[in-house]
């Protein structure tokens, strides 16, 4: 018996058992996206706003004083700096980790919007794939942030397989288009060639916030803005980069195994 046979056997599976049963998700204790609450916004404050980079938050004239922040978590990068410079507590950190969405503007912050009914991404997608799916990834120009996050999906704690979902070479053999990375000039032209060569029914997920709205890079000389515009989008995955568990949860929402969490620009706990 060889010593690493020994020593897996000893020690037994490593596996978690979530998102099947229980609630370790790996990511206990990890800073997620701010909560925000419009409600402890003062007037004339635009510190938040002046702290984006990407602008995520953003203030637009008004006639009255009591204009409140904009806020599109899609281009939220989870830096944390509008939770540092916010004198009232309307942006508090929280351990919320991002969560895939199929439509864009529920990552806006829309109070009315959060009350809606989300549309069903797959309804024929659980016929067609039951529960097993074959994803291809492209990185379109990502800074590999999303990329490290990726390779965890195959680590002994995520075992991904267990959950039928795998990562092939091909797009032939592919059920899932994940995208990563602003979509840069150069990677354009491939990106397109590997949606073309992927068979119907595929799905499309826009991967990190890059992918969403193109990120800190986005809209320059050399990259675009994100997937819209280029392929078809069924799933808006947020975050600088997404967590495993994020990841996951936004894969099984493809087959029907997982719902849609975030509506209006806010988690429903």
């Amino acid at each position: 018996m060889s010593l690493w046979t020994w020593f897996g056997l000893k020690e037994g599976s490593a596996s978690t058992d979530w998102p099947l049963k229980g609630s370790e998700d790996g990511q206990q204790g990890v800073l997620g996206m701010p909560r925000y609450d419009p409600s402890k916004c003062r007037p004339h404050c635009d510190a938040c706003a002046l702290a984006c980079v990407t602008h995520a938050i953003s203030l637009k004239p008004a006639e009255n004083s009591t204009a409140t922040p904009e806020v599109d978590w899609g281009r939220c990068i989870v830096c944390q700096r509008c939770t540092e410079v916010c004198p009232t507590g309307a942006f508090t950190e929280s351990a919320d980790w991002a969560l895939g969405v199929s439509e864009r503007l529920d990552l806006e912050w829309d109070e009315a919007m959060s009350e809606r009914i989300p549309r069903e991404v797959v309804e024929h997608g659980r016929r067609a794939f039951g529960r097993s799916l074959h994803v291809r990834h492209v990185d379109a120009g990502s800074c590999n942030g999303c990329e490290s996050e990726l390779q965890a999906l195959n680590n002994p704690f995520y075992n991904l397989h267990r959950l039928g979902i795998f990562f092939t070479p091909s797009p032939r053999f592919a059920d899932v288009l994940l995208v990563t990375g602003p979509v840069t000039k150069a990677m354009h032209g491939p990106l397109l060639e590997t949606w073309e060569a992927m068979p119907q029914p595929c799905w499309v997920i826009a991967t990190g916030t890059c992918a969403v709205s193109g990120g800190v890079s986005g809209g320059n000389y050399a990259s675009g803005n994100g997937l819209d515009g280029v392929v078809p989008v069924d799933i808006y995955l947020p975050g600088c980069p997404p967590n495993p568990a994020a990841l996951i949860h936004a894969l099984l929402m493809i087959v029907g195994r997982a719902q849609q969490r975030m509506r209006g620009g806010r988690i429903e706990c």
